[in-house]
């Protein structure tokens, strides 16, 4: 994990960059994919899901959350990048969801520079090594 100072220029740039997002999202899609068929069951997607904590910390600390408000969010999540609603989600499901949920967090953000705690490997600290990159260039 590392502290990183980003805005929403950042994101929308990084999304700009079709070759570096694309490279990006397969290579998450790939790690999620642990029978490599191709596509995200809910259990693969659950197990990222889980590990993110999202709903079981508040600013870093643990809290009880109800474990059946947890499933139904965790299935919410799940539906909306099932686009076609199979059961499964495949990599242009994985890429066109993720692009829409970045975007979303752009919008958000706005274009005041925020510092962010990011995961090495996370799509984030992609696009802000993206930038680094590209300003040192």
């Amino acid at each position: 994990m590392s502290v990183e100072i980003l805005d929403g220029a950042t994101i929308v740039h990084f999304l700009e960059d079709e070759e570096a997002f694309n490279s990006s999202v397969g290579n998450r899609f790939a790690r999620l994919d642990t029978n490599n068929d191709g596509l995200l069951s809910y259990e693969e997607m659950l197990k990222e899901l889980r590990s993110l904590r999202v709903f079981e910390t508040h600013f870093g600390i643990d809290v009880v959350s109800d474990p059946n408000e947890l499933a139904r969010v965790y299935e919410s999540l799940f539906t909306q990048f099932d686009h076609n609603l199979n059961g499964t989600i495949d990599l242009e499901e994985f890429k066109k969801e993720t692009k829409q949920m970045m975007l979303a967090m752009a919008d958000g953000m706005g274009f005041m520079p925020i510092q962010m705690v990011l995961e090495k490997d996370s799509i984030l600290k992609k696009a802000v090594e993206r930038e680094y990159n590209n300003v040192a260039a």
